[in-house]
């Protein structure tokens, strides 16, 4: 009966990332819907125009991807701070 209460587990918690997968996909299809027009950007000396949510999504991404860089970074100061005080 152990072995039938470990595969339980193992299926529900495939069944939570469907669920959370499902309510992540209906939210973003939602904030799409929703930011569908189309804006004008000026960045220094460039102007486009592009969807809202594009431009946000883009947004999010690059801000995600520094936000990981300087964590990288900081655990590679934070390792050498302590192999130099060996």
């Amino acid at each position: 009966m152990a072995n039938g209460s470990s595969q339980g587990g193992s299926k529900s918690s495939g069944n939570g990332f469907l669920i959370g997968g499902g309510v992540l996909l209906a939210l973003l299809l939602a904030f799409i819907l929703q930011n569908r027009e189309t804006v004008s950007f000026t960045f220094l000396f460039w102007t486009f125009s592009a969807p809202l949510w594009l431009a946000l999504v883009i947004t999010a991404l690059v801000a995600f991807v520094i936000g990981q860089f300087a964590l990288m970074w900081r655990r590679h100061k934070r390792r050498q701070a302590r192999r130099d005080s060996r």
